[in-house]
């Protein structure tokens, strides 16, 4: 549509112009200087005067320079002049006569024009030809690609590191093995599970690894091959996949990356998208409690899903896949170092890849034998690892490639995290070197003093670096954002501060009396602490049960 605007206007401004010139042809055509009768005399004496023409009572010369000049017909003599040039006689209507040659060649002109946009406008319709051609191609390309079904050969033992992922998982694979034990039993299988993860943490691999212990054919689609330019086919092709899967059942529907396609609906409107997720939402509703269909769908942004996703009936259960820890690190180094010859003691390398992915390991170990090769061995040595760690880490955060220091102040910092979460009774399972593990429970209603014992949490790291280190360090940016947050909601929201009215002075009051009491009782439990950064120095993780048995050989 902008092409065709820009023709037009460049046809217009071409008319414009070409009028212009024909006025001002017009104008200086007949346009010429008076002279008196010595100037005339001199150009006849000069023979400077090539032809003459008579326009009523004036006679317009033109001279040998090219110049027009006019004087009184009635004060030259026009036999002597007729002698030496030749004398026309202008007729009367010469200026209606430039008119019409004027407006002759103005429409000339403009047929030519007309004549280059109707050119124009068939290439235009030829290109749009061919677009439409081809994005009629890509349609029925899409359309026609087959949804098929793979069957699996991963199975758990090929999956290293996810030791509780398969707990939670082998009774899905136990649903689709033997239904009907449960359906004796009044237990409905259940519709999905969403995999939480950060990327490469192998949630499409668990999926598969599911689909092979169960022994059911596997239907995988990425979220973003739902989302087309095309209103109506994502809808299309979702409830194609679910009529097969059904049809096939017992099996698995694999939906990676499906923040792509359930995004939360709001202002950021897009048709295709929502009416795409409608059509899912539909279909996981539709769901027979004997279908013998699961959905597997994986996501490293589940806040930005659309909340009827989450909702039970939909999702039943979610399995939070985090990056693997020191065990989880040797296993999944075993695994990959298997049917390759090496020298290398597997505890060294696990402990260099604090905060590696199951996928950076394998990329680790592969990069790893590269280099092996360049340097003529067939063996892989520890230096090799050595060589290649920060080329494999090269994009990631820093605070994925700890130091000794570091990681000694990251220990302390989230022992004091995991100390204080035991204490103030927060809900978590174990806390690693990485990441604490601490789930924000939902609650209708909340009480000041259980926001408190959260903020206490959240500036407990802080205040323990402060202790041991008398500093204060980067690794706090997440948590005292929260801290902030957290106080400046129940000041501006709630009117937890001393007043009703917001007051900016009672949020900084909140933070400045917790993290003066959480100081008061990790001072008295240093010797804690210390036993509790040791364990994850070691071990890169501590589990509640591991946090309670160091609590009571302490005291």
């Amino acid at each position: 549509m902008q092409y065709f605007k820009n023709k037009k206007l460049l046809y217009t401004i071409a008319a414009l112009v070409v009028v212009l010139i024909l006025l001002a042809f017009g104008y200086y055509r007949n346009s010429a200087e008076y002279i008196s009768q010595k100037t005339y005399q001199e150009l006849i004496k000069n023979y400077d005067i090539v032809s003459a023409k008579i326009d009523n009572n004036q006679l317009i010369i033109e001279t040998t320079q090219g110049k027009r000049y006019k004087i009184i017909k009635d004060g030259v003599d026009i036999k002597k002049l007729l002698s030496m040039v030749p004398v026309s006689i202008a007729k009367n209507s010469t200026f209606i006569d430039d008119i019409l040659s004027g407006i002759i060649l103005f429409l000339m002109i403009f047929a030519f024009i007309l004549y280059l946009r109707k050119k124009d406008l068939k290439n235009i319709e030829k290109i749009e030809k061919e677009r439409n051609k081809q994005s009629a191609f890509e349609l029925d390309n899409f359309m026609s690609t087959p949804i098929k079904p793979a069957i699996s050969d991963i199975t758990f033992k090929d999956v290293a590191g996810i030791n509780e992922v398969k707990e939670e998982l082998q009774e899905i694979v136990d649903f689709l093995k033997n239904p009907s034990k449960y359906r004796n039993f009044g237990i409905k299988l259940p519709k999905g599970v969403l995999l939480v993860g950060p990327p490469g943490v192998g949630k499409t691999m668990i999926a598969k690894a599911v689909a092979g212990e169960a022994n059911v054919p596997f239907f995988y689609q990425s979220g973003s091959s739902f989302v087309q330019i095309y209103v109506g086919i994502g809808a299309k092709r979702v409830r194609e996949l679910f009529a097969y899967a059904k049809k096939y059942a017992p099996s698995i529907i694999f939906i990676d990356e499906i923040d792509a396609v359930g995004k939360a609906r709001g202002n950021y409107r897009n048709d295709e998208r929502e009416s795409t997720l409608n059509q899912l939402l539909s279909e996981m509703d539709g769901f027979e409690d004997s279908s013998g269909v699961i959905v597997i769908a994986a996501t490293n942004k589940i806040e930005v899903l659309d909340e009827a996703l989450l909702r039970s009936g939909r999702f039943d259960r979610r399995v939070f896949v985090s990056l693997p820890d020191k065990k989880e690190r040797e296993a999944i180094i075993k695994i990959y170092l298997k049917n390759k010859k090496h020298n290398i003691d597997i505890k060294n390398i696990a402990d260099i890849t604090v905060g590696f992915s199951g996928a950076a390991l394998s990329t680790l170990v592969n990069e790893a034998a590269i280099n092996a090769l360049k340097r003529g061995s067939n063996i892989i040595e520890e230096s090799d690892f050595y060589a290649v760690r920060d080329k494999v880490l090269l994009g990631k955060k820093k605070i994925l490639s700890f130091s000794d220091r570091e990681k000694e102040i990251q220990a302390i910092y989230q022992a004091a995290k995991a100390l204080s979460a035991y204490w103030f009774d927060l809900k978590f399972d174990k806390v690693s070197i990485m990441s604490d593990g601490i789930k924000d429970v939902d609650k209708e209603i909340e009480s000041k003093s259980e926001m408190i014992s959260k903020i206490k949490v959240y500036l407990s790291g802080i205040v323990a670096t402060e202790i041991f280190y008398q500093d204060r360090f980067s690794n706090s940016i997440n948590d005292l954002q929260k801290a902030k947050d957290l106080a400046t909601l129940m000041v501006e929201k709630y009117g937890m501060g001393n007043t009703l009215y917001p007051n900016k002075l009672d949020t900084s009051n909140i933070l400045e009396d917790a993290k003066s009491e959480i100081k008061k009782f990790l001072e008295g439990y240093s010797m804690v602490l210390e036993k509790i950064k040791e364990h994850i120095l070691t071990y890169e993780i501590i589990t509640k049960e591991e946090l309670k048995k160091i609590i009571n050989e302490v005291f």
